[in-house]
């Protein structure tokens, strides 16, 4: 149980960083114009690859979490509790959310011909992704 809590608390920063770089390097792209090329397409397939990774690691850690005990309590209980509302209900719904988002952004990415509509579609999902995953992340667990 501690190996998979500390898994995935430690490839946290691996995501945030690589997401960080893919959504920020989109957006660069987009407004200054330039050719898509492999680095924004190794960036952008980073991202999408390091969060589903981390996505297979928090279900792991959800479902033999001693958190995941609180449901037994009904609705009512977790969603009584910040803590336990926290990690049962908005950390992994919102990131499930960001993990959507990136997913279709990537697809889509790939149907489009030019560059700047490959890099427009990156920024759009890849920003919007990268937004909630900052806003739902257990800060005060991670530090």
């Amino acid at each position: 149980m501690e190996i998979i809590k500390h898994a995935h608390s430690g490839w946290a920063y691996i995501v945030v960083i690589v997401l960080g770089l893919a959504t920020i390097n989109s957006l660069i792209g987009y407004f200054t114009k330039k050719e898509f090329g492999n680095r924004d397409f190794s960036l952008a397939l980073g991202g999408l690859i390091v969060t589903h990774i981390q996505l297979l690691i928090g279900l792991v850690l959800y479902f033999t979490s001693p958190w995941f005990n609180a449901w037994s309590g009904g609705m009512k209980e977790v969603m009584g509790n910040s803590d336990a509302r926290l990690m049962l209900v908005e950390h992994p719904l919102t990131m499930i959310i960001a993990i959507t988002l990136l997913t279709i952004g990537y697809s889509k990415h790939k149907k489009k011909i030019v560059s700047n509509g490959k890099l427009k579609v990156l920024a759009i999902f890849y920003t919007l992704a990268f937004i909630l995953v900052l806003t739902r992340l257990p800060w005060s667990h991670w530090f």
